[in-house]
């Protein structure tokens, strides 16, 4: 497994700093935009949610948004146990990921979708302020 992982993160080990972390920031701007495409079109019980490349893409993006996240993480030499923002990100990104998933796939009816969508925004909007500010919220 740590071999697997070592060969998924190599290639942006090779990547300079600033430009990985615009890697990171174009990633997770992409990912935030086709979640909330794909919210609009489950509001509008669209056909188009069938569309393969709408159902590989999100995978994809978020793992390269992973990795270049871990990639980022390691090159700075950043602690999760010891930058308690990023372990407050971390976190939070899986409060997103439970959100989102409940939004498209578990929400029965149209203001539990919506009330779902506003919980996963309200993490993605602390997810920006902890990578900005670095300074955490709940573990300070």
């Amino acid at each position: 497994m740590h071999k697997q992982l070592d060969k998924l993160i190599e290639p942006f080990a090779q990547i300079k700093g600033i430009t990985l972390k615009h890697l990171h920031i174009t990633l997770a701007v992409l990912s935030i935009s086709l979640f909330t495409y794909r919210f609009i079109l489950t509001l509008m019980a669209s056909k188009n949610l069938d569309r393969k490349w709408l159902k590989i893409s999100p995978h994809v993006i978020d793992t390269f948004l992973l990795i270049a996240g871990i990639s980022l993480a390691v090159k700075l030499h950043l602690n999760p146990m010891e930058q308690m923002w990023l372990a407050e990100k971390i976190l939070a990104l899986f409060a997103y990921i439970f959100t989102g998933y409940y939004t498209l796939k578990l929400a029965r009816n149209r203001p539990m979708q919506i009330l779902g969508f506003l919980g996963a925004m309200g993490w993605v909007m602390l997810i920006v302020r902890l990578a900005i500010t670095r300074e955490a919220m709940f573990f300070s």
